[in-house]
């Protein structure tokens, strides 16, 4: 099939999915990937699904796991870090999505360069979705957009933060504000599309779960397993793009060279190194890229690449649950910076920050990390997203919060269109 064949049915494909009460669509966008499978899949329809609550979930998980030996695709929310280390959060929740939720899916289909592969459910299922009218693009309300800080607000936070790291709290803190909409009246598929035309990123998905939805443009692997690898890619380092050639690759070169982002990505390598050392085979940990630049089409990012062998004393599921949550969103040491975010947020991260993904029948799976994502529960009509950014003794305030702007960007330019 060609290229725009393949465009074609993965619309068609989204739009069909999304009709079930459960789907999740996950689209690499053609980004070339040396850990990934599959360029888009999707799976919808519920054979079999897990709800679990802090407390219990990453047990259960592992259980309904064994149970299971199928697809599986899931949500792991932020505030699972409560059972791993007791922090708390006393913050109000308005969109009210599980701690934990994975399904089995009924339907499942993956795309693989040119060719579209029917994994599980009937033999007709392609000609079912391109039969599929796509209906009328549905007029949103328009929104009426908040922040939970002021400028001067978040910049006196920045401030406080940055106290403790001269007393030696903290190395460095991934601080995020809200921005969020009440009484939104939004069409979740719609919005999505508009968003990943906006911003095409190789960890992007649509996930549906009743009446909530994540419209995703993450640009960030949290944890991938292949055969008996496990790999993480934080994230740390950030630059706007220009439409100046010239210019844009000054700024890319910049990023690249700056010793500030370098200090910042590095101790989140450290980070993590530490904690798949949790789950490796002795000796095997290993940064495969330090301080690699990838360009995305707002911004410049400074990713690298961590992997180790999965000891066989570990189950995949404890490997995810040693990484958990990732190290690009907390800081370090995570215990402190993670009691610090509890202090100075004021809003409750959940789904943000978190992580959503799959498990195939042999183990191996695929998570990404939930930023540059729309969140929304079309039932009491609150829509929100978080930004943020690392922290440090080096980090200027006043940069730092265009830091935020710059990536909220993608997602304003699309809800402004509502």
């Amino acid at each position: 099939m060609t290229k725009e064949q393949i465009s074609y049915f993965k619309q068609k494909a989204l739009q069909y999915a999304s009709n079930f009460d459960v789907c999740c669509y996950l689209d690499s966008h053609t980004y070339q990937d040396n850990y990934g499978k599959h360029n888009c899949i999707i799976a919808f329809g519920v054979e079999n699904e897990l709800t679990a609550p802090i407390g219990t979930a990453f047990t259960s998980l592992k259980t309904f796991a064994q149970q299971n030996k199928d697809w599986m695709f899931g949500l792991l929310t932020y505030d699972l870090k409560d059972e791993i280390e007791e922090i708390g959060n006393q913050k109000e929740d308005q969109l009210k999505f599980p701690d934990l939720y994975f399904f089995i899916p009924k339907y499942l289909i993956s795309v693989k360069e040119n060719s579209i592969h029917i994994l599980k459910g009937e033999k007709n299922l392609i000609d079912q979705i391109l039969a599929t009218p796509i209906p009328e693009k549905k007029t949103d309300k328009a929104l009426n957009i908040q922040n939970r800080f002021t400028k001067n607000e978040y910049l006196g936070y920045v401030e406080t933060l940055q106290q403790h790291i001269k007393r030696g709290d903290i190395y460095e803190i991934n601080f995020c504000q809200e921005f969020f909409a009440e009484n939104a009246e939004i069409d979740p598929l719609s919005i999505y599309n508009r968003l990943t035309e906006v911003s095409p990123t190789p960890f992007a998905g649509f996930f549906k779960i009743g009446s909530k939805y994540i419209l995703s443009a993450t640009p960030e692997r949290f944890l991938s397993k292949r055969g008996t690898t496990l790999t993480s890619q934080p994230i740390k380092g950030t630059a706007k793009r220009s439409t100046d050639l010239a210019e844009d690759l000054a700024i890319k070169t910049a990023l690249k060279n700056s010793k500030k982002e370098q200090a910042e990505n590095v101790m989140i390598v450290d980070l993590v190194r530490n904690d798949l050392t949790k789950s490796a085979v002795k000796g095997t940990v290993k940064v495969d890229e330090l301080f690699g630049i990838y360009t995305f089409p707002q911004v410049h990012q400074m990713i690298s690449s961590i992997s180790c062998e999965l000891s066989p004393e570990v189950h995949y599921i404890d490997a995810i649950k040693n990484t958990f949550p990732m190290g690009s969103m907390t800081g370090a040491p995570k215990l402190r910076a993670m009691q610090l975010i509890n202090q100075y947020e004021r809003s409750k991260r959940g789904v943000y920050s978190g992580s959503f993904g799959y498990i195939s029948p042999d183990g191996d799976f695929d998570f990404n990390v939930i930023i540059r994502s729309i969140l929304y529960n079309a039932e009491n009509r609150y829509l929100s997203f978080q930004v943020g950014g690392a922290i440090t003794y080096a980090s200027d305030a006043e940069k730092e919060y265009e830091e935020c702007l710059l990536k909220a960007s993608a997602i304003m330019s699309v809800l402004s269109r509502v």
